[in-house]
């Protein structure tokens, strides 16, 4: 079950990550205040998966989600540059994420 709430964790770590850019300073209430939930569900559910995960590999787990897929986003929605060196860089990211969950106690 840890497992799925850091997944779930990191997910909404993306949608604050996004939620940012939208809010545009703060300066807007429904973008603020959905970037603000999605920011307390995402350190409330990493609270709940560090009870049994060990606490840099759910770190760096939930990162890492945040990370690429905040970068996938951000090239889908808001035209980030998407080259060929940039998209190595995630993959390592990516590979380093899925060899900290083959690797763990847990």
């Amino acid at each position: 079950m840890a497992w799925i709430y850091l997944v779930v964790a990191g997910l909404f770590e993306i949608g604050w990550a996004i939620g940012l850019k939208y809010t545009e300073g703060f300066t807007r209430p429904l973008p603020t205040a959905l970037t603000v939930a999605s920011m307390v569900i995402s350190i409330g559910l990493l609270g709940l998966a560090l009870k049994t995960l060990p606490v840099g590999t759910a770190y760096a787990v939930w990162t890492g989600i945040g990370t690429v897929g905040t970068v996938v986003l951000g090239i889908a929605l808001l035209g980030d540059s998407a080259s060929a060196l940039r998209l190595a860089c995630i993959g390592l990211i990516v590979a380093g994420i899925v060899g900290l969950k083959v690797l763990s106690p847990e």
